[in-house]
């Protein structure tokens, strides 16, 4: 009897090797396949990066070498950026009262950051990325797995910020590049003839433009209530009020996940004032010139210290020229 059992126990520890040995195949085998996957898309990525680069060429945008590269060939780099802004007050007319970048030698999907709590007077907004207007930024395998779509986008948009194209203030650079790069995106797929994509791309043409005018009306309404009210109260019902702007509200709650509404609230709002305060106006005026070749020519025209009250004059101006050309 102890001899059968001696045998019974052998045969169960025999088993249980060939189990191990089986899942630690298992496992070898998973990361090997993972690794051919981010092998081909980041193959795949560097050959849209290339043929995206070389149609912004058409339009009179100068590429640089953000994204140019992959992880296989670069050390990655990430950026962690800061907003902050003074509690009770928006960045209207003049800069984010604090912006600040930190680079490091990681994917953001390797850097996990906790909850920014308090500083003290100020609301704090934070964001990470990869994709940076740098030669440093690398297309990482999270990048390549991405929509088409945005990644057209994030390609134009980072080399819309080459000096070669526009070196502005950063709040007026932005308020530009962001919808030029979604207009030129939507511009390669009609090119290509791409009929999906330009479908999805004209869509989110179309939301961003709802999301600029969304945020228009919603910080006008912050700006009220932070005049008239305290502080804290104003807080709460600027959050309150915004999910009736369904579409900015499904892009805040997505973008502070893991923050502190309260404590993000006047940083983020300001932040996005900086990407969108102009949007509508210019996809509206992409309607008006004879092509977005001619678009992006007139705004690279804009001198260096351009400012807010000079950026909202040369839009009126060129409202005022495409339309007397078109009659």
């Amino acid at each position: 009897m102890a001899q059968q059992r001696g045998g019974e126990q052998r045969h169960r520890w025999q088993l249980a090797k060939l189990a191990t040995l089986g899942l630690l195949a298992l496992s070898l085998s998973s990361c090997t396949l993972a690794r051919r996957d981010n092998s081909a898309r980041l193959e795949e990525n560097a050959r849209l990066v290339e043929e995206v680069k070389a149609f912004g060429k058409t339009l009179g945008i100068e590429p640089t070498e953000a994204l140019s590269r992959t992880t296989q060939e670069r050390p990655t780099l990430s950026m962690l950026w800061l907003w902050m802004q003074r509690v009770g007050t928006l960045a209207l007319s003049v800069p984010v009262d604090i912006r600040m970048a930190i680079g490091f030698s990681t994917a953001k999907e390797d850097l996990k950051l906790e909850q920014v709590y308090r500083v003290d007077g100020y609301s704090v907004y934070y964001r990470q990325g990869n994709e940076f207007a740098d030669s440093r930024s690398v297309a990482t395998p999270g990048f390549a797995g991405e929509g088409t779509v945005r990644r057209v986008k994030v390609i134009l948009h980072e080399d819309l910020h080459g000096d070669n194209n526009f070196a502005l203030s950063w709040e007026v650079e932005e308020s530009i590049v962001t919808p030029l790069g979604s207009l030129a995106a939507v511009e390669f797929f009609r090119r290509k003839g791409d009929q999906q994509y330009l479908k999805q791309a004209l869509t989110a043409l179309e939301e961003e433009r709802q999301l600029a005018r969304e945020l228009s009306a919603l910080v006008a309404e912050a700006e009220k209530l932070f005049r008239t009210t305290t502080i804290e109260e104003a807080k709460t019902q600027i959050l309150n009020l915004i999910p009736a702007y369904p579409v900015y509200h499904r892009q805040f709650q997505r973008q502070i996940a893991g923050q502190h509404p309260p404590t993000v609230l006047e940083a983020k709002l300001s932040h996005d004032l900086a990407y969108y305060r102009y949007f509508d106006q210019i996809a509206a005026l992409s309607e008006k010139a004879a092509d977005l070749g001619t678009l992006i020519g007139d705004f690279k025209k804009l001198p260096h210290d351009t400012s807010q009250d000079g950026m909202q004059a040369y839009l009126q101006q060129l409202k005022t020229q495409y339309s007397q050309s078109a009659k």
